[in-house]
């Protein structure tokens, strides 16, 4: 897994083209005061399922906690790696983090999975608003 974190005063999107057929439909939204976490799931992810979605929920809270917001958005961004995993097995392991930020406090909001979304963000100049992990 590779994630590219971003702390962003705003964020916001429209989705604008499917990739993915059987997908919900995408909604435009903003939010303010969030940490991005860009998610790259790679193939051999799915051999250690629970280690890297351990480590992806503990990353994103430490980034959250450095900005001192509950605040969390997980973005799929499959453009960080050549190779990706199989879609539902990304999903599941979006649905599973999700969950488990929500236990632990956290507001979570996922961008429309299986859309291309026209991006709008606002981040601060500062070394923790662009934080990159390979997991």
């Amino acid at each position: 897994m590779r994630i590219l974190l971003w702390y962003c005063s705003r964020l916001a999107w429209t989705p604008t083209q499917k990739t993915i057929e059987d997908v919900a439909d995408g909604v435009s939204r903003e939010v303010q005061d969030s940490v991005v976490g860009f998610i790259h799931v790679e193939p051999e992810d799915e051999e250690r399922a629970s280690k890297v979605e351990t480590k992806l929920v503990k990353n994103l809270k430490w980034l959250a906690g450095k900005w001192e917001t509950k605040r969390i958005v997980l973005h799929s961004f499959s453009h960080l790696a050549e190779e990706k995993a199989d879609a539902g097995f990304s999903q599941g392991l979006f649905e599973r983090a999700h969950k488990r930020l929500e236990e632990s406090g956290y507001e979570v909001i996922e961008t429309p999975y299986g859309y291309f979304n026209d991006l709008e963000l606002a981040a601060p100049g500062h070394p923790l608003a662009r934080v990159f992990k390979q997991l």
